[in-house]
């Protein structure tokens, strides 16, 4: 019998340490997160993705003051002759697979919208979605009302101008992914973060502020 080299030998018997070791931490780490109650997660977000708050869950602490806080600012309704009972809930409704987040308020072509509140035009922006839109930084840049879907802006209006609660900014129509016999102004709310774009919030559902 050929006898093996003591330097083999060694090496066998340091591998099959080391593997012992690693599996005993392995085990070891696993019982302790399951003691625990959690589990060691790494989560990374696509460099392309949107940027975005996460809203709060409905009903929470912060949701429920920024209702309150809209409520006593005494929003005006955005669109001529429209009263609050003819207003319809569909904030959780569901539009092309996305939560809708919005009020669409129906209305004649060509009637005019007008600002909810003093403030200025953070935007007017054409999408795809929205067609012609108005971004409306509220005066104190806590809020950003949304208007969409419109026929086309007041004349004169133009990003960062200051605008005075019921002054007319534009027209509802039916632009961007609105049914074509629809005329509607799709109007949103949304919380702004402390970085105040005009693109990104959490989204506040406007009904029972206009009611």
């Amino acid at each position: 019998m050929r006898s093996i080299p003591l330097r083999t030998v060694l090496a066998v018997v340091g591998a099959a340490y080391c593997a012992g070791a690693l599996t005993a931490h392995w085990t070891w780490s696993r019982m302790a997160a399951s003691a625990s109650g959690s589990r060691p997660a790494i989560a990374v977000e696509p460099a392309d993705a949107p940027p975005h708050e996460e809203p709060g869950p409905a009903g929470t602490i912060g949701e429920i003051a920024a209702h309150d806080d809209l409520s006593a600012r005494d929003l005006l309704m955005p669109v001529d002759g429209v009263t609050p009972s003819e207003l319809r809930q569909s904030f959780a409704e569901s539009r092309n697979g996305r939560e809708h987040e919005a009020l669409d308020i129906l209305a004649p072509r060509h009637t005019p919208v007008r600002a909810v509140a003093d403030g200025r035009i953070a935007r007017l922006h054409a999408s795809i979605r929205g067609g012609l839109t108005i971004y409306q930084f509220d005066a104190s840049e806590r809020y950003c009302y949304y208007y969409a879907h419109l026929e086309r802006y007041a004349d004169g209006l133009r990003d960062g101008m200051p605008i005075a609660r019921g002054q007319v900014i534009g027209y509802v129509g039916t632009s961007g992914n609105a049914p074509p016999d629809t005329p509607h102004l799709h109007f949103a709310i949304f919380a702004m973060g402390s970085e105040k774009r005009w693109w990104e919030g959490t989204p506040i559902d406007p009904y029972p502020v206009l009611q």
